[in-house]
């Protein structure tokens, strides 16, 4: 009895050490201290001494936040209790929930898990944070990162979700996908210091009609911050926070959505969103990290990448967000491609975007054969014969080149399999009525059991009239408008539409209001999640039987149109590669309209728009005719992103070396990709081509093997200075200062490939 009662009282003093009201963790460049309410308090950076404090004294950082949707309430953590045989942290909330969060230290990132969330309370999301820091310089609002990139200070803090549904940004965010707009911030407030008029965190709508995306791009300042996500904000002082959020969706919820809400070209429409059995914020898990920045991106997010096995596209052999593995890529216009292979060859690039082969559009009906099972049509133009993709992806293979076609994404055009004249069951609508009396083929009086919503015209973007319309049976029938009095009708009815056949239905029927693209040729119907997955393994089967291995996404945004944000965004793109990864191909390239958090990882490139609107390289500004440069450039820098130059740069008769060189200095310096513009009449013309061509490949050559270190890619990347490179052997290059014109060179460095590469 006494050896059972020592027993016991050594159980209890053990158990009792091993629970925790405040505790501090480490990794190696990073520590973070919660105390007993589940808050962080201290944030540090440990490669320094002193420590550098991040945390601001009077902004804790909830650990993990709760939010229900009905209430539209957050519910912070009041109590923590930490477990550290276990590693799990219980946090008790004032609704009477409690959260149990596993906290694995690795050796450069913390791993926080959601385990358990009893009782739920009305919870239907998680939110991890906000984590706040003092940090004014950059955010990187689609991965959730705040950085100081100075070299007084260079450290960076930053998140990774670790499986699909958790997503960057609030869990307040309606639809999530979160609004594109401008804030204010400025990354320096010495150099460009804001008027009286305006404040940090200030929101402003896009410039333009809301129609022209170009025209979005509307403000030249530095301190205009165009947002693609909200997974980074600033507060009143400039100062930096971080989100993570994931979601319960396996009830059907509505929202009122608008990517664009500020303009009346794009309010918002109501959607009744899917619900997704057994998708659920339990599980929802982060990489939560800290370390110089300098460093940040492949000592410490690679690793995390890599170690949690999240999507790691390569070209060349190495991870598309390595900056030594940017590479621009080929672009045709003119309809001739007798030297395209060949060009692309000699400048070293590795893919050819068929660009002037207009839209490709999906189409389950063709079974993936872009030419005919036989591949039987030829729309690629030789002077010795036309030939298919099919033929012309296996002359360019020969030199380890791939080609692409633009697409237009999720949209179901008219004509296709999903789409018409027999629509598919799996389309996506934003409401569902009941038809409350039968129709004939020839009736055009359609009543419905209510007009809620039904007066909205056809989706948030555009809402484009042509394409208002719902899906009866397998008829489509476009209407506009509804009366405000019973019995409710649709008005200006047209049956059978998109030659769809005219039937008759019955009374209490379903209605659906179907959920759509835009018109300017994008015309389309948006698929539901299943429908969706099987729009992205077409898109695989697309690339395996026609030998193409790159796309540019065209309307990409389409993919948050069902409601579900960057989780339907991350599912698409994961379906895709799965689907590519079982039929043995290699990682699809793409590029596409947008970025999000929800593509991030997939995408290699973002090489949107083009022209004077992202570089000009005669008066050397980033955007001459808008802000487009300037304002994506500082996106995708902060993000950890390759930043683009658009579809740009064509080879003409009065190109001349000097050019290109400036071109790939800033390309190098600032690290960017871009779309050349190949027309081959235009080549031809050029009396320097073969010059470019040796210029361009002499840069490429060095960017792959690393040789630019970063002080260097400093001097690069001031637009008011010129460069010549000159490659000594296949390691070594000597690198020049210059004037505009070529001539003047005085030798800035001799520069070596870096080991490993």
């Amino acid at each position: 009895m006494v050896i059972k009662k020592i027993i016991a009282l050594v159980t209890a003093c053990t158990l009792t050490s091993s629970l925790m009201a405040q505790s501090d963790f480490n990794t190696a460049y990073f520590k973070i201290h919660i105390d007993g309410k589940g808050w962080i308090t201290s944030m540090k950076n440990t490669t320094v001494k002193p420590n550098r404090e991040f945390s601001p004294s009077d902004n804790p950082s909830p650990l993990l936040s709760l939010y229900s949707t009905q209430q539209k309430a957050y519910y912070q953590p009041i109590k923590a209790t930490y477990n550290k045989g276990s590693k799990t942290l219980l946090l008790s909330y004032a609704n009477g929930s409690v959260a149990r969060v596993s906290i694995l230290p690795q050796e450069k990132y913390f791993k926080l898990t959601l385990q358990s969330l009893a009782p739920r309370n009305g919870i239907d999301a998680i939110e991890w944070g906000a984590y706040h820091t003092n940090i004014t310089n950059l955010l990187g609002e689609i991965i959730g990162v705040s950085r100081d990139t100075s070299s007084a200070v260079n450290y960076a803090i930053g998140m990774l979700a670790l499986n699909d549904n958790t997503l960057g940004g609030t869990a307040a965010t309606i639809a999530d996908a979160a609004p594109f707009q401008y804030i204010i911030h400025s990354p320096d407030a010495k150099r460009f210091p804001l008027p009286d008029s305006l404040h940090e965190g200030q929101v402003f709508s896009l410039g333009g009609d809301g129609v022209s995306d170009v025209a979005f791009y509307a403000h030249k300042e530095p301190y205009y911050r165009i947002m693609y996500g909200n997974a980074a904000s600033v507060d009143a002082k400039g100062r930096i926070s971080i989100a993570y959020q994931s979601r319960d969706r396996s009830f059907e919820r509505e929202v009122n959505y608008s990517l664009i809400p500020h303009m009346a070209a794009n309010i918002p429409n109501h959607i009744q969103v899917q619900p997704l059995p057994g998708v659920d914020y339990i599980g929802s898990s982060i990489a939560l990290w800290g370390s110089p920045d300098s460093t940040a991106l492949l000592d410490v997010v690679q690793q995390i990448v890599k170690a949690e096995r999240l999507p790691y596209p390569t070209i060349n052999g190495r991870w598309v967000k390595d900056p030594a593995a940017y590479v621009p890529d080929a672009i045709t216009s003119g309809h001739l491609y007798d030297s395209i292979i060949s060009y692309t060859s000699r400048l070293g690039f590795k893919t050819i975007s068929l660009y002037d082969q207009g839209f490709l559009r999906p189409d389950r009906g063709n079974n993936g054969y872009i030419d005919g099972k036989n591949f039987e049509k030829h729309p690629i133009h030789l002077t010795a014969g036309n030939v298919s993709h099919k033929t012309f992806s296996e002359m360019a293979a020969k030199h380890g080149i791939t080609i692409g076609r633009t697409t237009i994404t999720n949209s179901l055009a008219p004509g296709t399999l999903d789409a018409s004249p027999v629509p598919s069951d799996s389309l996506c609508y934003q409401q569902r009525r009941l038809l409350m009396a039968d129709l004939s083929p020839s009736d055009t009086i359609i009543v419905v059991d209510d007009p809620k919503y039904l007066e909205e015209i056809a989706s948030w973007e555009g809402h484009c009239a042509n394409l208002n319309m719902i899906k009866i049976g397998k008829e489509l029938i476009h209407y506009l408008g509804v009366s405000d009095k019973a019995p409710y009708r649709l008005l200006n009815v047209k049956r059978g539409y998109w030659n769809t056949q005219a039937a008759s239905h019955k009374v209490r029927d379903t209605v659906y209001k179907l959920q759509v693209t835009v018109n300017y040729g994008y015309d389309g119907i948006i698929p539901n999640m299943q429908l969706q997955d099987e729009i992205a393994a077409h898109y695989a089967d697309v690339c395996a039987l026609n030998g193409l291995g790159y796309y540019d996404f065209d309307g990409q945004e389409f993919l948050f149109n069902n409601g579900h944000g960057y989780y339907s965004t991350k599912r698409f793109f994961r379906g895709m590669f799965e689907r590519a990864a079982k039929l043995g191909l290699p990682s699809i390239r793409f590029t596409g309209a947008t970025l999000s958090e929800g593509s991030w990882h997939y995408q290699s490139i973002w090489n949107v728009g083009g022209g004077k609107n992202l570089y000009d390289a005669d008066t050397r500004e980033w955007g001459s005719t808008t802000s487009q440069g300037k304002d994506l450039r500082d996106v995708t820098y902060a993000n950890f992103f390759p930043v683009g130059m658009g579809g740009n740069f064509p080879i003409k008769a009065h190109s001349t070396v000097a050019q290109y060189e400036h071109i790939q200095a800033i390309s190098v310096g600032v690290g960017t990709t871009y779309s050349l513009y190949l027309n081959q009449k235009d080549v031809e013309s050029c009396p320097q081509k073969d010059a470019i061509f040796k210029t361009i490949r002499t840069w490429e050559d060095a960017r792959a093997a690393n040789a630019f270190p970063r002080w260097v890619k400093t001097e690069l990347a001031d637009p008011s200075k010129s460069f010549h490179l000159e490659a000594i052997n296949a390691n070594s290059w000597n690198l020049y200062q210059s004037n505009r014109d070529g001539s003047g060179r005085q030798l800035l460095a001799r520069l070596l490939r870096a080991r490993g590469y």
